[in-house]
């Protein structure tokens, strides 16, 4: 499952658009390969031990269910191999393919290398508004065309010390970004040029405290009705930006924290700010509750939805919503037989609620995040929540995959340290930006 927004894997998309063959998308093929003795390719990313495990598990619970239809499970594959083998085609081809890039729906969907999933969803009857959330729906979806589902989900929430809180004298997780800034104040602690304890890691460098993590706070509209870059004329992205700039230069300024960042271990290891208490709060996604356990961290850890504009307060409970996607190859002669496996594996209750259990991700189907047999504690169940919350939110896909969200992401970089002081101008700069880079992929 996805562990962080994958900005960097979202600029592959770009090659994959340029280099990949356009597939064909038709109706389910006429002869019923699921019916038949088949063997079946399916590829995805996972790789540690015990999530590899996993994907087996419901792998052959699923040949139990269908006897005639073997699996063969290649893991550790990334977008890079799916560009190429999908280009390729051959019997060395894979039939389904998950990956955890939502940012290349987009690309996928619209180069065609993924079969449209329509017509087999209406073979199967699959409701999708009673089947998955809105927000699930939108980003495995690209301009009508539906070439993906989700396989299970990431939320993004807030993370924080219950110890530093305690200490500070604050009972409750601040609800709204007034009340957030305050507590980060007032969870900062300074040791000369430095801190021995910042409330928030602020910088858009900071790990998950990204301008789409953040933006999702105030719902923004990324994209026109006719495709073209919405910054400069909603309002959302200019305050965010304005917010979050207002708090880095609060607890000490870019260059300051800046300099505590570089003291930061990485982020998927046990050195993760949060873990050794460098941090007191963090946005982060469900995973960071088993890491943080595994890397022993010493305090009580508390979790709560991201805190909203307070112009938004009737909001709170939202949050940015991303996950795994899951299709079939285009190029697939097996079609019929990998659409069972894909609509086994994201919408049979008890296999998306195994899987999830497994490896401790959200599951992505409004029944299964219901299930009694979901395992979830107090904290897990905050992100149960959030990905139930009606105005969760993601970020839409496009036909250049992630290429907007860099863009955005790199005029954050200048906005947040001063070089660019223009803030009306430089969203404006950067719509056209945007808005050439789709023209090109297009």
């Amino acid at each position: 499952m996805s562990r962080v927004h994958k900005a960097a894997l979202a600029a592959a998309a770009v090659a994959l658009l340029a280099t990949a063959c356009t597939g064909t998308s038709s109706a389910p093929p006429a002869n019923d390969d699921a019916t038949q003795e088949t063997t079946i390719t399916f590829w995805h990313g996972w790789s540690a031990p015990s999530e590899a495990a996993a994907i087996d598990a419901n792998v052959k619970a699923f040949e139990a269910a269908h006897p005639n239809i073997k699996v063969k499970v290649v893991g550790n594959i990334n977008d890079d191999k799916i560009k190429q083998a999908l280009r390729a085609g051959g019997p060395n081809s894979p039939d389904v393919v998950s990956s955890f890039t939502t940012d290349n729906v987009g690309t996928f969907c619209q180069s065609k290398v993924f079969a449209d999933l329509k017509p087999f969803l209406e073979k199967s009857n699959v409701d999708l508004d009673k089947t998955f959330p809105k927000a699930l729906q939108d980003y495995t979806q690209f301009e009508g065309t539906r070439c993906t589902l989700p396989l299970l989900n990431d939320a993004y929430g807030l993370y924080y010390n219950k110890d530093a809180f305690k200490a500070a004298g604050i009972t409750t997780p601040p609800k709204t970004l007034s009340e957030f800034d305050a507590v980060a104040k007032r969870l900062t602690k300074a040791k000369g040029d430095s801190f021995s304890q910042l409330g928030f890691m602020p910088n858009f460098h900071g790990y998950e405290s990204t301008t789409t993590h953040f933006a999702a706070q105030w719902n923004p509209t990324y994209f026109t009705a006719d495709g073209k870059s919405n910054l400069a004329a909603d309002p959302a992205f200019g305050k965010m930006l304005t917010w979050q700039k207002n708090l880095v230069t609060e607890l000490g300024g870019f260059a300051k924290l800046e300099k505590y960042r570089a003291t930061f271990g990485d982020e998927f290891g046990a050195k993760n700010p949060f873990h050794t208490g460098q941090v007191a709060m963090a946005i982060d996604g469900e995973w960071r509750l088993g890491m943080a356990k595994e890397a022993g961290t010493k305090f009580e850890i508390g979790v709560a939805p991201f805190p909203v504009p307070d112009d938004q307060a009737d909001s709170y409970g939202k949050g940015y919503l991303s996950g795994t996607i899951i299709g079939i190859a285009s190029t697939s002669e097996k079609q019929n037989a990998a659409w069972e496996l894909v609509k086994y594996m994201t919408t049979d209750t008890d296999a998306v609620v195994n899987f999830a259990n497994a490896i401790h991700n959200v599951p992505s189907t409004l029944d299964a995040l219901k299930s009694p047999k979901l395992q979830a504690d107090e904290n897990f169940k905050v992100f149960l929540e959030i990905a139930q919350h009606p105005k969760s939110s993601t970020t839409p896909a496009s036909p250049n995959g992630g290429a907007y969200q860099l863009t955005l992401q790199d005029f954050g970089f200048a906005f947040e340290s001063g070089k660019q002081a223009d803030l009306a101008g430089g969203l404006a700069k950067t719509d056209q930006q945007i808005d050439k880079d789709l023209a090109q992929a297009k």
